[in-house]
């Protein structure tokens, strides 16, 4: 932070002793090194926020992506399951057209096919 080598510091101690004075030297170092820890936690507190705010502010960022990410599944998801559905669709209409004439009966009104008729017996023989 500063660039104090030990001598500046003994300059600056005689100097604080000569204007301060031996009695209130003390308390005023005392008071210097408390305000001095103070400030330092108040610095660490600042930057550990602001690394909470930068780390917050990519959560929400990746939070964004991922929720436009699962829009995006689903929408794709909600469109195969419709091409899905179609596809089922048109395969009944296509089974129900081949089995209609085959059987020889029109498909009902609800889309199933009508029951076939019910097959003769063949004679038999004790009649």
């Amino acid at each position: 932070m500063f660039d104090i080598g030990f001598s500046e510091l003994i300059v600056i101690g005689v100097v604080a002793l000569v204007v301060i004075g031996p009695e209130r030297l003390p308390r005023v170092a005392r008071t210097a090194g408390v305000l001095l820890g103070r400030l330092q936690r108040y610095v660490s507190d600042v930057k550990a926020d602001i690394s909470r705010e930068m780390q917050l502010d990519e959560l929400k960022k990746l939070q964004a992506e991922v929720r436009e990410s699962a829009r995006d599944f689903e929408r794709g998801m909600t469109e195969e399951a419709r091409r899905f559905e179609q596809t089922v669709d048109s395969l009944k209409a296509g089974v129900q057209a081949a089995a209609a004439p085959a059987s020889g009966a029109a498909p009902a009104a609800d889309g199933e096919p009508a029951a076939p008729p019910p097959r003769e017996e063949p004679p038999s023989a004790k009649e």
